[in-house]
């Protein structure tokens, strides 16, 4: 029996972490990867990874605009505003992070993301093809979480799948998320995931997807270095033991 799989792939870590369990621990035969434009100020990066990494795991590939959702969000995420930039001391204060955390909150986004992959498995189902599972790239946030990213998010959108279907019985699995990056990044690190075509940075840069320093890493994209995400992401590293292969300006 083929086994199929729909994964919500934003070029991140986490979510390219996932694509590779999916199909090399987990053994899921058929992968469609959901990328989604939201008009994020990364665009460029997060797909030109998704892309890549459809191309190694052999992976549908479907883009799916969502431009409405940027046109409505006042996240940093969808504007061209300044960056904070995010000392590492500053991220284990949780009243501070607290407090800034709808700086990157887009409204409903994960919501969005995986009713649209729900809707895919239905058609699936529907034309009679094999019904899929879904998965989604959600870690541990340990105490700062958003709302969106934790286990009683992921069972309420089950629950919901069960109503806004017409069989019912579609399951979304966040196969991660009782995970801190640094486990992440060792999981990925056993699956042979190219760190270097993965892309955390909130910011972005205007360089362009060359580094001509390094030919082994020419073509990848390039963090800022000094964001949240690219200080989680370096953290992740540092604590795991692993070579940080990602290339940041800062």
């Amino acid at each position: 029996m083929v086994k199929s799989a729909i994964i919500l792939v934003s070029g991140g870590l986490d979510s390219v972490t996932t694509a590779y369990y999916v199909k090399k621990k987990l053994g899921y035969d058929r992968l469609l990867f959901l990328f989604f434009d939201y008009n994020q100020r990364t665009l460029k990066q997060e797909e030109y990874c998704s892309r890549e990494t459809a191309k190694l795991l052999k992976a549908d590939f479907k883009k799916i605009d969502l431009k409405w959702l940027g046109d409505i969000s006042t996240a940093m995420l969808n504007n061209n505003e300044k960056m904070p930039r995010v000392d590492e001391k500053e991220m284990g204060n949780v009243d501070k992070c607290n407090k800034e955390i709808l700086n990157y909150w887009v409204p409903c986004r994960n919501a969005v993301f995986l009713i649209n992959s729900i809707a895919h498995a239905e058609a699936d189902v529907l034309n009679k093809k094999d019904k899929p599972e879904m998965f989604i790239g959600l870690k541990c946030e340990g105490r700062i979480p958003m709302k969106d990213t934790t286990p009683r998010f992921v069972s309420a959108v089950n629950k919901l799948a069960e109503e806004a279907t017409h069989d019912g019985d579609y399951k979304v699995i966040a196969p991660l998320i009782d995970k801190d990056k640094d486990e992440i990044v060792k999981i990925g690190k056993e699956l042979n995931v190219p760190f270097e075509l993965t892309y955390s940075c909130y910011k972005g840069t205007s360089d362009a997807l060359i580094n001509p320093v390094q030919p082994r890493l020419k073509n990848v994209p390039i963090h800022c270095g000094t964001c949240e995400n690219c200080q989680q992401r370096k953290k992740g590293f540092y604590w795991a033991g692993i070579e940080d292969t990602s290339l940041y300006l800062k």
